[in-house]
């Protein structure tokens, strides 16, 4: 009787020894978090103005990344009448959607003339881009044109004059030159005029005393400019 007692006993201990070792031996796996993707410190989007008329304003635009540190087009362009509004997402006024290309331009139409503008993107998960915001402006219906000439070039730079003609129907008291650089070019030096440039956009806007233009009339300024390769000519917009 002893002796039956004992090996049921034994045979109990090392069941429940065996239980406890495996049980042991075989942790509960823990859950991994998922990790952060490590975007890089750039702008998902980079955007421009490239084309203006009276009434529309054409925006280019270039998508860096895919998600989720960029966006898929088609890209939302939204126009608001305030950097305010723009700012809050709040009253656009026009929108224009791009077609499947991560380089690619939007034109929106039906805009009123002599007009600022500001821009911003919206993916098509309806993301917000949280960068880019600026201003365009719509062309002026009191029109102007602006032609250039190289009057000397030589291996490092040249000399241009650019003559400005009232082509509206109504005088001018103001007017503004616009063009992109292809290279390397930089204003050294401007006179008849105030020149600014942003990136590879330069605007040169009148100087004090020759801003106003009767019908037909027109005036020029002149540029001295650096570059390693002087252009063939000047491609200019002239808004009021």
């Amino acid at each position: 009787m002893l002796r039956m007692f004992l090996t049921v006993t034994t045979m109990a201990l090392a069941a429940w020894t065996g239980t406890t070792t495996a049980a042991e031996a075989t942790p509960a796996p823990t859950p991994s978090a998922t990790p952060t993707p490590a975007c890089p410190p750039a702008l998902p989007i980079s955007a421009s103005v490239t084309g203006n008329t009276t009434t529309s304003l054409t925006i280019s635009y270039s998508i860096f990344f895919r998600p989720p540190c960029g966006y898929d087009p088609p890209m939302t362009v939204s126009l608001f009448t305030s950097r305010e509004d723009a700012q809050q997402w709040r009253a656009a006024v026009a929108e224009g959607v791009s077609g499947p290309e991560r380089y690619g331009s939007v034109t929106i139409d039906r805009l009123t003339p002599d007009t600022e503008y500001w821009y911003r993107f919206t993916d098509v998960d309806g993301r917000r881009d949280p960068y880019v915001i600026a201003s365009a402006r719509t062309a002026s219906l009191t029109s102007c044109r602006a032609t250039a000439t190289i009057d000397a070039r030589w291996g490092s730079g040249f000399v241009a004059t650019v003559t400005v003609r009232n082509t509206g129907t109504l005088p001018l008291d103001q007017w503004r030159v616009s063009w992109r650089w292809s290279g390397d070019e930089q204003v050294h030096t401007a006179w008849g005029g105030v020149a600014e440039t942003v990136g590879s956009d330069v605007t040169v806007r009148n100087a004090s005393y020759n801003g106003t233009l009767a019908l037909d009339g027109a005036t020029t300024f002149g540029l001295l400019v650096t570059t390693s390769a002087v252009p063939d000519g000047l491609t200019l917009t002239c808004a009021r």
